[in-house]
């Protein structure tokens, strides 16, 4: 994994589960306030009951709801969903759209979530021979190039 790829899909994970969380927070607020009007127009004290139900049923969806999308992104940040991995039948994302292999930049491998060139061990650092032009940034005669 390149520098950097890692930390991107770790931070749309995080991104993902902050906005999951809000959503299910908001789903549950609504259920409560939903229940209070419910039992302020409620006659008897079963339509009270089932109001409580209804709103302890809906808190419980959202919870749910929530975990479910934490373990998918989970599944999809380490499966490599964020460079195109496979997770359940679809390839990157929900749709079904590829989302790793579309080169987004013009140095080669770049974007693509493959390695530039050469063999890859996790862990590893690789290094430049002294004096090779790697034609990124390099200065000559007080102008970059």
């Amino acid at each position: 994994m390149q520098a950097g790829k890692g930390a991107m899909a770790s931070a749309k994970e995080t991104a993902s589960n902050i906005a999951a969380s809000a959503q299910s927070g908001m789903d549950k607020t609504k259920a409560t306030v939903q229940e209070k009007v419910e039992k302020m127009t409620a006659h008897d004290p079963m339509e009270k009951e089932i109001a409580t139900q209804r709103k302890e049923d809906k808190i419980n969806q959202a919870e749910i709801k929530k975990q479910e999308i934490r373990a998918h992104n989970a599944a999809t940040h380490h499966m490599g969903g964020a460079t195109g991995g496979t997770v359940g039948g679809l390839h990157g994302t929900a749709t079904g759209h590829s989302t790793g292999m579309q080169q987004m930049s013009a140095v080669p491998g770049h974007g693509t979530g493959a390695p530039a060139g050469g063999h890859v061990t996790e862990g590893s650092v690789g290094t430049h021979p002294v004096g090779t032009n790697t034609g990124v940034n390099t200065r000559t005669g007080g102008a970059y190039t």
